[in-house]
């Protein structure tokens, strides 16, 4: 199964953010793409005073995405939005998956919140305003057992384990890493959870700034289950794609049997 990756620069207009995305998805279909992977919070990344009413998973957010991917006959990941929440203060960060007949096939709700203080840098508390998700959540995309996740859902190892014994062989990570993290642990964790799982990991990240006062770091990439970036995005809005290769996973958890040798 071929995937690509979808790098965006979502800002403050969601009508252009969702017409790059869809551009973008376009350009995973023509270049082969059975599954096109797009980043947290594709329809808008900007002050929270203008940000878009939460919407059902339902709404026009995943209307538009149904149809995209129903139009192109692709696997559509819509990487994330706010969906309407638990109460009126609080929203989800929710992931919709979409086949290419445009039905809604899977949904995950973020659960690992981004509550962080780093002096000098940055003041971030996602709880104040999101509700987290309880379930792990395992898609059949395309017949690949898929695992769904979120951004800061990357520092939690043991979400990906669950998702590994639960038969996941491609990990998700739709992501708005920040910059000053992600130079120096991003990639270092996408290729930790792909070796430890022994899983493909696809993700697909913001890039560039974003009001207000926000930079994110980019380098959307695929890798393979020995760790190895099989594609890298540059530092700029666009695609890339990669083979997902099962009998090479098979190959690898057959030689090296660490996923089989757990004792917890």
């Amino acid at each position: 199964m071929r995937v690509a990756v979808c790098q965006l620069n979502s800002r403050a207009d969601r009508a252009d953010n969702l017409r790059v995305a869809r551009g973008l998805l376009e350009r995973a279909a023509s270049a082969g793409a059975e599954l096109a992977v797009l980043p947290e919070y594709v329809d808008y990344l900007g002050p929270g005073k203008t940000a878009p009413a939460p919407e059902s998973i339902d709404g026009e957010f995943a209307q538009f995405f149904a149809r995209a991917a129903r139009e192109l006959g692709i696997w559509v990941h819509a990487g994330s939005f706010h969906e309407s929440g638990p109460d009126e203060e609080h929203t989800y960060n929710t992931t919709l998956v979409f086949s290419p007949l445009g039905e809604r096939a899977a949904t995950y709700r973020k659960i690992h919140l981004y509550d962080v203080e780093i002096a000098g840098r940055v003041s971030y508390q996602e709880s104040r305003t999101v509700a987290p998700g309880e379930a792990p959540v395992v898609a059949d995309v395309a017949g690949v057992a898929t695992g769904l996740s979120i951004c800061y859902d990357l520092r939690f190892p043991e979400l990906y384990r669950r998702l590994a014994i639960a038969g996941a062989r491609v990990l998700v990570v739709p992501a708005a890493f920040m910059m000053h993290t992600g130079r120096d642990h991003w990639e270092v964790l996408l290729r930790a959870r792909a070796i430890e799982n022994q899983c493909y990991v696809v993700a697909a990240g913001q890039i560039g700034d974003h009001e207000p006062e926000r930079t994110c770091f980019g380098r959307s990439m695929i890798i393979d289950p020995w760790g190895t970036v099989l594609a890298q995005a540059p530092d700029t809005v666009g695609i890339v794609t990669a083979e997902i290769d099962l009998d090479r996973l098979e190959l690898i958890r057959s030689e090296l049997t660490s996923l089989a040798n757990r004792r917890l």
